[in-house]
């Protein structure tokens, strides 16, 4: 019988965002192609890596019809060639669908199914918007299983900001500008661009390459934020300012167990600590990561004085600002989203799990002295999802966690 081992992310890349629509970067691009891209450039990075002992791929994505349907993960590993013994699947936990893809490889690494696995996700929401040809059971609504709002992640956001008013417009504007200023200064100083894949374009001017996230608005000030409609509802809190843009993009990692870090001489960004996903009601699916952040802690035997950094998923500010709140946690702390999050990024659902670890990781090299990380978002139709991850530079030395 095989042995639980530890189950490390070794590495991760992801193409550039791009805003969502007719005038984004990936309009004539399919979705497919974006994730293969990104699974080449990872295979690239890791030249000591035999491609025949990756063990499964799963490619999560939310909308799984046309160029995101076909069992990704298969048809993915196949188009960046990968050996036809590598099998793969597709997943949907909608915007935790790369998360989990993550959790479910490593939990088949830990069992000792696995040594190696590839997990990822795309999202093209130019292509596929979200609930895009779903049929919803009339019976949500009919038996009042959940309200209509739930089905709209904007009034979703506006019940949280309706359930905890001292979670003020101004407090997720401001938050929605330091993300923004925070992406900028981390282009600024070359963080994110080494863990980008570059993707060519075709548009009616010609080829191109995306080599940076599309949506950013450096520029962005408060003044400004106040001014912007709320279209979720009159006089409403949320904002194109204060949420994240609809985005294309895909992400990928590279998992593996103990045996298979030595085997290959793979040298890990992080340890998986513990997992959890936790559901609660749809109408304010934002506060989903406070239950499984709770939980994913228990299961880790930590507190939250544990974390020493924080990559949490901007679908909408005052979502973030629910789970900071619930933690005692400051709205600009630096240990939260040290370089900008979804807001000015752009979240392409089931793609953006495997981002915020991208960026975990990088910061986890520069911070020795942080031992433990957190990795979490909130999921459609009244999820939470969060990893909890171990530095595997940490050394003991004090400052911050």
């Amino acid at each position: 019988m095989a042995e639980r081992t530890d189950v490390y992310f070794v590495d991760g890349v992801r193409t550039p965002f791009g805003r969502a629509g007719e005038k984004g970067m990936y309009w004539n691009t399919r979705a497919d192609d974006l994730v293969v891209k990104a699974m080449i450039g990872l295979l690239e990075r890791n030249p000591d890596m035999p491609k025949d002992r990756v063990d499964d791929v799963a490619i999560a994505a939310t909308t799984q019809v046309g160029d995101q349907g076909l069992t990704l993960g298969r048809t993915a590993a196949l188009l960046a060639g990968l050996p036809r013994s590598v099998p793969g699947f597709a997943i949907d936990r909608m915007c935790a669908g790369a998360m989990t893809s993550v959790t479910t490889l490593g939990s088949g690494i830990a069992f000792g199914a696995y040594d190696v696995a590839i997990a990822g996700g795309v999202e093209h929401m130019g292509r596929h918007p979200m609930g895009f040809n779903a049929d919803p059971n009339p019976r949500f609504l009919a038996e009042k299983l959940v309200s209509g709002d739930a089905l709209d992640m904007g009034k979703t956001a506006e019940r949280i900001h309706d359930r905890f008013p001292h979670l003020t417009k101004e407090r997720s504007d401001r938050f929605g500008m330091l993300s923004q200023q925070k992406i900028a200064a981390a282009y600024a100083a070359g963080k994110i661009q080494p863990d980008l894949v570059p993707v060519a374009l075709r548009s009616e001017q010609g080829w191109g390459l995306a080599t940076q996230d599309e949506g950013m608005r450096p520029e962005t000030t408060m003044e400004g934020l106040a001014t912007l409609r709320t279209p979720f509802r009159p006089h409403g809190r949320v904002t194109a300012g204060n949420a994240s843009p609809l985005t294309d993009g895909a992400t990928v990692s590279l998992l593996a167990g103990s045996d298979a870090v030595k085997e290959f001489g793979l040298r890990p960004k992080m340890r998986m600590v513990s997992f959890a996903f936790a559901g609660v009601e749809p109408e304010i699916m934002g506060i989903g990561p406070v239950p499984s952040t709770e939980k994913a802690l228990r299961k880790a035997g930590l507190t939250i004085d544990d974390i020493g950094l924080f990559e949490l998923n901007e679908a909408f500010a005052v979502q973030v600002l629910s789970l900071l709140d619930h933690f005692g946690i400051d709205d600009d702390d630096p240990r939260v989203n040290p370089w900008g999050g979804a807001i000015a990024v752009g979240h392409p659902l089931a793609a953006s799990g495997v981002r915020l670890m991208i960026q975990l990781a990088a910061q986890f090299e520069e911070h020795p002295e942080v031992r433990y990380g957190l990795t979490a978002m909130c999921v459609g139709l009244g999820q939470g999802g969060s990893v909890i991850w171990e530095n595997p530079h940490f050394t003991g030395k004090k400052g911050r966690k």
